[in-house]
C-alpha cells in the first residue's frame, strides 16, 4: 500500500479548512457577549495561520498535480489485480522507460493452466483503463497482461 497521500486528499483539506473556519466564526458570533477581548487576537492569528496553510496546500497540490506526477512514479502495488486461486506471483517490480513508469508482476499457474488461460482467469484479455483520481490526478490507471513466452506478466501504469 502506498502511504503517500494523493493530491486529491490535499484538495479535500483545502476545501474543508475554510468551511470549518467559517463555521467556527459563526459559532463565536452566537456567544459574542461571553468572549474575552484577548480571544480576538488569538482567533485572528488562528485564522491567519489556517489561511496561509490553505493557500500553501492549494498551491502545492496544484504544483504536484501539474509538474511532479507526470510519469515519474509507478502505479502502487494495490493497482495490480488480485490473483485468483491457483495463480501465484513469481516476482514483482517496477520499471521505467520513455513512456513513464509501471509496476509489474510475473505470475504462473499452480494448476497447469496455459498462459492464455491464466490471462482469461485474470480477466485481462484487454487492457483496462480508468481515471486514477477524481479531480486533480487526471492520469489514467491502465492494467493489463502480456504473455511473455515463459509466463504471464501483469502490469499497471499511470499515464495521460
Amino acid at each position: 500500500m502506498d502511504p503517500r497521500p494523493r493530491p486529491d486528499a490535499h484538495l479535500v483539506f483545502t476545501i474543508l479548512a475554510p468551511v470549518l473556519i467559517v463555521c467556527g466564526a459563526g459559532l463565536e458570533r452566537r456567544h459574542e457577549s461571553s468572549r474575552p477581548p484577548e480571544w480576538m487576537v488569538r482567533r485572528n492569528g488562528a485564522i491567519g495561520f489556517l489561511g496561509m496553510q490553505f493557500a500553501l496546500t492549494l498551491v502545492v497540490g496544484l504544483w504536484y498535480a501539474l509538474l511532479i506526477s507526470e510519469g515519474s512514479e509507478a502505479a502502487p502495488s494495490k493497482a495490480l489485480p488480485s490473483l485468483p486461486p491457483g495463480i501465484s506471483m513469481i516476482s514483482e517490480g517496477t520499471s521505467c522507460g520513455s513512456g513513464g513508469c509501471w509496476r509489474f508482476a510475473k505470475v504462473a499457474s499452480r494448476d497447469d493452466l496455459s498462459r492464455p488461460e491464466i490471462i482469461r482467469a485474470l480477466r485481462l484479455q484487454h487492457e483496462r483503463c480508468r481515471r486514477n483520481g477524481w479531480l486533480l490526478d487526471q492520469r489514467d490507471l491502465c492494467v493489463g497482461a502480456r504473455d511473455n513466452g515463459k509466463n504471464v506478466t501483469i502490469y499497471a501504469s499511470l499515464g495521460y
